[in-house]
């Protein structure tokens, strides 16, 4: 196994928050600077279904709400968090919340991830 990339707990995070991080790769996610652009993404949350098509740099074209996004609108993907504060930037991580920077309704955060898939 290839241990290069894993995460190795950080002396200043809290036991909770190491906790989050290794289970955040343990469940798997997507992170955008290493996806290229044009690739199609199908974030599933708890209540919604959403289309992500990975622009650059953490933009993004995203449908999938019937208030927020009910077309594809261009926003700024600023990450995943755990509901609280920390965001992992550029990531989307399953058992994760989704958060975007949206152009009329400012920072959207969804309902917990529950899988992410290539559309």
């Amino acid at each position: 196994m290839d241990t290069t990339n894993l995460f190795f707990p950080h002396p200043n995070f809290s036991d909770a928050i190491n906790r989050n991080v290794v289970q955040s790769e343990i469940e798997g996610g997507v992170d955008l600077y290493d996806v290229p652009p044009g690739t199609v993404i199908e974030v599933e949350t708890q209540n919604h279904v959403y289309t992500v098509v990975h622009k650059a740099w953490g933009n993004a074209l995203i449908s999938g709400h019937p208030e927020f996004c009910p077309d594809p609108v261009e926003v700024e993907i600023h990450g995943s968090t755990w509901g609280g504060s920390m965001i992992m930037n550029h990531y989307i991580g399953r058992g994760m919340h989704l958060e975007f920077g949206h152009p009329v309704h400012e920072v959207v955060l969804t309902s917990r991830i529950v899988d992410i898939r290539a559309a």
